[in-house]
């Protein structure tokens, strides 16, 4: 046979096998949970839920809560359906048929076509659309349909409800060692906006942990007394900070 004929045979055969063997999924992201690092949320899954492996979340006060993105990724979807359905609602894309949703938001802080990265802020707890209360409806999507809800690299509960510790973005921070030339303690302050008022101090030799940013992301906690002279850049800081909620750079930049 010449191979002429055997090239569109060969090309069918292919085809054929291709189709009865489909090929794997795309391997997911390193999804983590939708909230700032260390907050403990509890997350129910239920038979009756739509779609069936969402997940809400909830914790005491909840409404107006930061919701971050569970990986980075380029946002196609900011919409609001008014009181039915989602409601106030982002979507992510993460690549590979991959994407998550975020309903029943407050009020929304990304925009379509956004870069986002994994922790950043992209609206705020709510109870819109067809909820009865404040929460969060997440999905993890694989094209288009929702998956079973894995963060950090661990699948959560079905079904049922359970607490969970938010890990996202938990490495941002870097520990260091309080050094002061008198040898004395120094204070921790409350960030601008309140005053910078003293609720705190470090010893002289005391570990702690400083919170790096990125421009433009949201950092929480004590952040800017450190022997890291090198990573600081400036020498060493006399005073720490705890603050709370700011888009502007405020604390040492992340490598």
């Amino acid at each position: 046979m010449s191979k002429k004929v055997w090239l569109p045979l060969l090309a069918i055969l292919f085809s054929a096998i291709t189709s009865f063997f489909p090929q794997g999924a795309s391997a997911a992201p390193a999804f983590q949970m939708p909230f700032p690092c260390g907050q403990v949320w509890e997350g129910q899954t239920r038979t009756n839920h739509n779609p069936l492996n969402s997940v809400d979340l909830n914790r005491a006060n909840d409404e107006g809560d930061t919701v971050v993105a569970s990986a980075s990724g380029k946002v196609t979807t900011v919409r609001d359906l008014g009181s039915t359905s989602y409601g106030k609602y982002v979507v992510i894309d993460h690549g590979g048929g991959w994407t998550t949703l975020y309903a029943h938001l407050n009020s929304f802080s990304v925009s379509v076509g956004q870069l986002v990265s994994m922790g950043q802020k992209i609206g705020t707890v709510g109870s819109t659309g067809g909820s009865t209360g404040p929460h969060l409806h997440f999905e993890e999507r694989l094209n288009g349909t929702a998956q079973k809800i894995v963060w950090n690299g661990a699948q959560i509960l079905y079904y049922g409800t359970k607490n969970y510790t938010s890990k996202n973005s938990c490495s941002s921070g870097v520990t260091g060692t309080v050094h002061t030339d008198t040898g004395l303690s120094v204070n921790v302050r409350s960030g601008p906006g309140t005053g910078y008022s003293i609720v705190g101090s470090v010893a002289d030799g005391q570990s702690v942990t400083i919170q790096c940013q990125k421009r433009g992301e949201t950092v929480t906690g004590t952040y800017g007394t450190s022997d890291l002279w090198d990573y600081i850049g400036t020498g060493y800081i006399s005073e720490a900070y705890v603050y709370t909620g700011s888009d502007g750079q405020v604390a040492p930049t992340c490598n």
